[in-house]
């Protein structure tokens, strides 16, 4: 399964949630509302999820093991350092009248 395209769909400032992001597999496939955290001075990434009536929440979508999710983690982060620059230099960028 590969990944084909990340759309960064919101960069937070606050807090510890950074970004909301959509990934799409083989073109065929969107998953919607992966989350990247700050937390500890590392940046990993929350699978889209759901409230049980206990008040835990549980996966709606996740990686079945452990070298998809670092694959995954890893392009979902590069995606959004890669936004992040791009909003920064857009900020910086001088405005012409």
């Amino acid at each position: 399964m590969q990944i084909t395209d990340i759309k960064v769909r919101k960069l937070f400032e606050e807090g510890p949630m950074k970004a909301i992001v959509s990934v799409t597999f083989d073109g065929q496939l969107a998953v919607h509302d992966i989350k990247v955290i700050n937390a500890r001075d590392k940046f990993f990434i929350v699978m889209p999820s759901r409230k049980n009536p206990d008040d835990t929440y549980r996966d709606i979508v996740h990686p079945i093991n452990a070298s998809f999710r670092s694959m995954l983690e890893e392009a979902v982060v590069a995606a959004y350092e890669e936004a992040l620059a791009n909003a920064e230099a857009f900020e910086e960028a001088p405005v012409e009248l």
